[in-house]
C-alpha cells in the first residue's frame, strides 16, 4: 500500500471519529440524543442571511426581536386605542379591556367559537378567528383598532388560528380540523393555495425562521412539529418530540419537583417561539410540562426545560432576553377552575428558568402577550373566566372578569414593523 493511500485512510478514519463524536453517526442510525444534536448543530457552518424576497429584513439577523422594543412603535399604530381584546370561546363574544383602568369598556358578539385575536401583517386590522368547531360556519371578524369596533364577518373555513407570511403576501389560516394550511389574500381572504399536513393532527401554532423561508407548526394531537417550506410550498419534514422521564403531578405543590412518572408516549405541543439568534425553536408542551428546544436547520431536538404543569403559551420580553411561559395548570384539554396555573420565566441566553410566579388562589393562564412598555404580561384565564395582568418585575397578579372561556387575547398596540399573526408575533 502506498503512503498516500495510508494517509487517506487515516484521514478518513479521523474524520469518521470526529463525526461520530458530534453525533452524526448516531443520527443516521436513528439513535441521536439532544446533546449530540446540539454539538452537531454548533459545529455546522453558519449560512449567509438571505431573507425571503419581499420580507422586510431583520435589522440585526442575530436578534430576531430587535424591532419589538418599547421604543419601536410604528407610526401606523400611533392613534390606536390602548386595549386588550379577549375572545371568549363559549360565550361567542369579545370583551374589550382598557389597559390603564383595567375595566371592561366594551363587548360585542362575533362568530361561533372565537379562538384568537390576530393583528394583521400591516398592523391596521385585528382579526377575530371564529373557527366554529365541528361545523362549516367558520368566519373572521375584522376589528378597527382606531375605534375598537367590529366590522362585517368574512366566511372562512375552520380558522382556528391565523398567521401571515413574512413578505405580507398571504394570510395563513390554520384549518386545524382539516389538517391543512390555507393561504389567502390578506385583505379579501380569498384562497390562493393550500398545503396539506396529513401527519400534523391538531395543527395550531407557529413561528417563522429569521429569514422567513420556512415556518414551524406544532401538531397538538400527534406530539410532533411540522417544518413548512414557504418557498417550495410543501411540508419539509416532521419531528416527534421526546417526552421527559418525569413531569409535575397536578396534585402536588406549585413549583415542586417533577415527581410524577411521565407515562404518556407523545406530548401535546402548543405555542412555539424562535430564539433571538434565529437558530432554535422553543416549543411549549402541555403533557411534558416544559419547553422543548429544536434546532431549526436540522429539525433535531437538542434540549428540554421543565417549567410547570401544562406549559402552553410563550411570549418574549420586550428586550428579547427572556421568554415567559404560561403554564395552564393541567394536562387536560378541559380543566377545572383554580388549577395549578403559573408563569415561568426562561433566560434565553442560559436556557434556565430564572423565576416562577404562581397564580394566587390557582388559575389557568393560557394565551396573551406583553404590553407595549414591557411592564405587564396579559394572559387569559382559560377555565376561570378571567384575564390576568402580571407584573413582569414582581410577578404580582391583577384579575379582570370576562366572558366564558377566554382564549387567545391580544394586547394592542404593540411595538414592531409588521405582524406574523397569532396574538401578536411582531418583527
Amino acid at each position: 500500500m502506498k503512503k498516500s493511500q495510508r494517509r487517506t485512510i487515516v484521514t478518513l478514519s479521523v474524520l469518521a471519529a470526529a463525526l461520530a463524536g458530534l453525533g452524526v453517526a448516531s443520527q443516521v442510525t436513528g439513535a441521536s440524543t439532544p446533546a449530540a444534536a446540539a454539538a452537531a448543530a454548533a459545529a455546522a457552518p453558519a449560512a449567509a442571511y438571505s431573507p425571503l424576497p419581499g420580507m422586510p429584513p431583520l435589522v440585526d439577523p442575530k436578534n430576531v426581536y430587535g424591532s419589538i422594543a418599547s421604543s419601536n412603535m410604528s407610526p401606523v399604530v400611533k392613534d390606536h386605542l390602548r386595549r386588550v381584546y379577549v375572545p371568549n370561546l363559549r360565550s361567542n363574544d369579545v370583551y374589550v379591556i382598557d389597559q390603564d383602568s383595567l375595566k371592561v369598556v366594551d363587548k360585542f358578539k362575533v362568530g361561533s367559537g372565537p379562538q384568537h385575536v390576530v393583528p394583521s401583517w400591516d398592523l391596521r386590522t385585528l382579526w377575530v378567528a371564529n373557527n366554529a368547531e365541528r361545523t362549516d360556519k367558520g368566519s373572521l371578524t375584522p376589528v378597527d383598532p382606531l375605534t375598537g369596533k367590529p366590522g362585517k364577518e368574512v366566511p372562512v373555513d375552520d380558522p382556528y388560528n391565523m398567521y401571515f407570511t413574512p413578505d405580507g403576501k398571504s394570510a395563513i389560516v390554520v384549518a386545524e380540523a382539516r389538517h391543512r394550511l390555507d393561504f389567502r389574500d390578506p385583505k379579501t381572504m380569498a384562497v390562493q393555495y393550500s398545503i396539506d399536513t396529513p401527519q400534523c393532527g391538531g395543527i395550531n401554532h407557529a413561528d417563522f425562521s429569521n429569514d422567513g423561508r420556512y415556518a414551524m407548526f406544532t401538531c397538538e394531537f400527534d406530539g410532533t412539529i411540522a417544518k413548512i417550506d414557504l418557498v417550495g410550498r410543501k411540508v419539509d419534514g416532521y419531528l416527534k418530540l421526546q417526552m421527559p422521564a418525569k413531569r409535575f403531578a397536578e396534585s402536588g405543590p406549585v413549583g415542586g419537583p417533577a415527581n410524577e412518572i411521565c407515562s404518556v408516549k407523545k406530548g401535546m405541543p402548543q405555542d412555539i417561539r424562535i430564539s433571538p439568534d434565529g437558530k432554535k425553536f422553543f416549543i411549549a408542551d402541555m403533557d411534558a410540562d416544559g419547553v422543548h428546544i429544536v434546532d431549526g436547520a436540522t429539525l433535531k431536538e437538542i434540549g428540554f426545560i421543565q417549567t410547570g404543569v401544562g406549559a402552553h403559551g410563550l411570549y418574549p420580553s420586550r428586550d428579547g432576553k427572556k421568554l415567559y411561559v404560561a403554564n395552564r395548570g393541567t394536562h387536560r384539554i378541559h380543566g377545572k377552575r383554580n388549577g395549578k396555573g403559573s408563569v415561568s420565566v426562561i433566560d434565553f441566553a442560559t436556557e434556565k428558568v430564572v423565576a416562577n410566579w404562581p397564580i394566587p388562589g390557582g388559575g389557568s393562564p393560557d394565551m396573551g402577550n406583553v404590553s407595549a412598555d414591557g411592564k405587564y404580561l396579559w394572559l387569559s384565564g382559560r377555565f376561570d373566566d378571567v384575564v390576568y395582568r402580571i407584573d413582569t418585575n414582581s410577578g404580582d397578579v391583577s384579575k379582570v372578569k370576562v366572558g366564558q372561556e377566554p382564549h387567545g387575547l391580544t394586547v394592542w398596540p404593540q411595538p414592531g414593523r409588521y405582524s406574523l399573526g397569532h396574538t401578536g408575533n411582531l418583527r
